[in-house]
């Protein structure tokens, strides 16, 4: 098992971890992962997950909010349906974890739908703090989750 930064050849595998878990349409994906692909110093981080016989079994993806000094926000991380539960998602957050200056901050941003209850649980077992809600940010009933962490903590 290994997490690295993904290279351009990995397109296609995060797409098949994308239609797996229908986190975000994938005919998004080309637009969102164009900066980095085409200059590694655009700030945004994609990483993958690999899976020793399955190949790429899950991907990220983080940037640095504009405008802060050192907090960074995970806007999308998806593990293959097949693989979950199975510690993929942790080695994935001590990768970004790692990846993060000692006094950064993390936010994380998800649904407060209840097909979003478990990951709102992972956040908070990885240690995040729920740090707030925006009502019916998504969606009328589909609040935005807010989780934060600082990397010193």
């Amino acid at each position: 098992m290994q997490t690295r930064q993904a290279l351009a050849a990995d397109k296609a595998a995060i797409i098949d971890v994308l239609v797996d878990t229908q986190l975000f349409p994938a005919d998004m994906l080309g637009d969102m992962m164009e900066p980095f692909l085409k200059q590694h110093d655009s700030g945004d981080h994609w990483f993958v997950h690999e899976q020793g016989g399955h190949g790429v079994v899950g991907f990220g993806y983080l940037r640095p909010e504009p405008l802060t000094e050192g907090t960074w926000n995970l806007l999308a991380i998806a593990v293959r349906t097949e693989v979950q539960g199975k510690g993929i998602g942790r080695s994935m957050m001590a990768y970004v974890e790692g990846f993060l200056s000692s006094d950064s901050v993390l936010i994380v941003e998800t649904s407060g739908t209840d097909e979003f209850a478990l990951t709102r649980e992972f956040y908070s077992k990885c240690g995040y703090t729920r740090e707030a809600t925006i009502r019916d940010y998504w969606g009328r009933g589909d609040d935005k989750i807010v989780f934060w962490k600082r990397m010193s903590d």
